[in-house]
């Protein structure tokens, strides 16, 4: 899935003078309110974090409180929608006017009829409602399907997705990556059929007692051979 990437970046957190014989447990904790919030500072959600390291010589401040900085390195792994990228998410409700995904457990994501492709039609089935290719029967989107689909926008102060499902290669995940399979072998196959005339065709003209291409590289290289050794 695309919209995740790990970011490094050098930070200084400032930490309160009464936890400077705590100072690894403080970072840590101003670290952890980072965590599933966006971040100006690594442009992102933060899903996680990691200390590479941590200056032990810290900054004071000037002021009533002297707060001191403390420098560190961190990697952060972050979620980083962008438009035109590619998301999957599990459908938590459909309807007749939209689909509502939730992805990677925490962000919402909704997806409306008109971002929808005109392939899927909205019906009831067994009494649930379902968004059902009108090409391939098989391909259904319902709730608990996980799906893939196009970034439109993000709202990073909610979080929320607002998805797309206009292109081909959006839908059910699990029917897109069984399809994929069927195109590429079919690719594999229609390659071996456009081989396999050339090869019979060399074959025949053997049959047939004319020169094929082959034989005739051959016989110009005998040739050179046969030429070069009487020259010797």
């Amino acid at each position: 899935m695309e919209g995740l990437k790990v970011s490094n970046a050098n930070l200084t957190v400032y930490i309160h003078p009464s936890k400077s014989n705590q100072v690894s447990q403080a970072v840590l904790r101003e670290l952890s309110s980072l965590l599933f919030t966006f971040s100006e500072i690594v442009d992102g959600v933060v899903l996680a974090y990691d200390v590479n390291s941590l200056d032990t010589c810290a900054k004071i401040l000037s002021g009533v409180h002297p707060y001191f900085g403390v420098k560190l390195k961190v990697n952060f792994l972050l979620f980083s929608p962008k438009p035109n990228t590619l998301l999957e998410g599990k459908v938590v409700k459909l309807t007749e006017d939209s689909i509502q995904v939730v992805v990677l457990g925490f962000s919402a994501a909704v997806i409306a009829e008109k971002d929808i492709r005109e392939e899927f039609v909205w019906k009831m089935k067994k009494g649930h409602e379902v968004y059902a290719s009108r090409s391939n029967k098989r391909h259904v989107i319902k709730v608990g399907t996980m799906i893939r689909f196009l970034v439109k926008s993000f709202d990073e102060e909610i979080l929320h997705v607002y998805g797309s499902l206009i292109p081909d290669h959006t839908g059910s995940i699990h029917w897109l990556d069984k399809n994929l399979e069927v195109v590429s072998h079919a690719d594999r196959s229609e390659k071996k059929k456009r081989i396999q005339p050339e090869r019979v065709m060399l074959e025949q003209d053997a049959v047939d007692g004319e020169l094929s291409t082959l034989d005739i590289v051959e016989k110009r290289t005998s040739a050179k051979r046969q030429k070069h050794l009487e020259e010797s």
